[in-house]
């Protein structure tokens, strides 16, 4: 008997132009699970409105998001792949979760503090976040959620409205677990630090190759001398080459590194062919989709269509839990 595949659902925000730590930490995983899973896949513009008060902006990011993912892989044959707000049901979901989720398991969201304490102005939209979060995961009966570790309190929290709704008005809810790689290795920046465009230290995707070639040689590296022997553990351009390279070509830098005469600027170079020859056929893609518009709306329409009749499913069942529908 051939085994059901696992629903799995993932978002993500359309916050601008996509780096290395995105395609690495979330994104290459998501184009994964579209062989193994029911991958459910959507651009979170409503999580979006948190921040983002200029519709114009948030209207062409979304777009350029969903050219984004389809470029490095996301196929709407192999998976459901759609815009948050093209699912008005998932609104209507948020509220009613709202409705049965007591204030203190907000209160003890990680996240919203966090982002407060950051300087980020306070709204309710902010602070509700979990519930929409909730209701994206719940709506689609998801069974998987990939998370970082920084996300598995709101999975953790979806659950906890999961369990109190069916228990409250019977089973109704799939409960979803999170799925969190603890293999994946945080993606260093041109800084050392996380890449993350709040660092300014992201190397672009699809950045123009000046861009790229700019944000590569950019790496910050200590001051050891060419010819003197060098650590491939500390190095942060080293650490973004194994990111490619095969375990040979990793050995052979390192023994290069170890044995000194190789100087930082020639790893780098390294670096940069093997950015350029992995992106190579994405940011052709990319190009492509750019100049038919037409062709991303199509697939993000089929998408949401998709997507919006197993929405209505549920929520017709939420209803008449509920006594909304009478």
């Amino acid at each position: 008997m051939k085994a059901t595949k696992k629903r799995v659902l993932s978002g993500i925000q359309p916050s601008g132009r996509l780096h290395l730590g995105n395609y690495f930490g979330m994104i290459k995983r998501m184009v994964e699970y579209q062989e193994s899973s029911d991958l459910f896949c959507f651009i979170a513009n409503l999580h979006s409105l948190t921040s983002v008060t200029d519709g114009k902006a948030l209207k062409k990011l979304t777009l350029e998001a969903a050219m984004d993912l389809l470029a490095l892989g996301m196929d709407p044959k192999k998976s459901v792949f759609w815009v948050q707000s093209d699912v008005p049901e998932v609104a209507e979901l948020t509220w009613v979760l709202a409705c049965i989720t007591p204030m203190g398991l907000m209160e003890r969201a990680h996240s919203y503090k966090d982002k407060v304490a950051k300087g980020i102005l306070p709204n309710l939209g902010l602070f509700n976040y979990p519930a929409l979060m909730a209701a994206d995961i719940l709506i689609y009966q998801s069974e998987l959620v990939p998370v970082g570790k920084d996300q598995k309190q709101h999975v953790e929290m979806t659950r906890d409205m999961a369990f109190k709704f069916n228990s409250v008005f019977g089973e109704t809810f799939t409960i979803p677990e999170p799925d969190i790689a603890e293999e994946v290795a945080t993606v260093p920046g041109t800084d050392g630090q996380k890449m993350s465009k709040s660092y300014n230290n992201t190397i672009p995707i699809f950045g123009t190759d000046a861009e790229i070639k700019k944000a590569v040689m950019g790496i910050v590296t200590d001051s050891t001398p060419v010819e003197a022997c060098k650590d491939p553990s500390t190095c942060n351009v080293f650490k973004l080459y194994g990111l490619f390279a095969s375990k040979k070509e990793t050995d052979e830098l390192a023994g290069k590194y170890k044995a000194g005469g190789m100087g930082y600027g020639n790893a780098k170079k390294m670096l940069l062919e093997k950015i350029m020859a992995e992106f190579k056929p994405f940011r052709e893609k990319r190009e492509y989709l750019e100049a038919h518009p037409a062709e991303v709306e199509k697939a993000l329409e089929f998408g949401a269509g998709r997507a919006r009749k197993i929405a209505h499913s549920t929520m017709e069942k939420v209803r008449a839990a509920t006594g909304l529908k009478y």
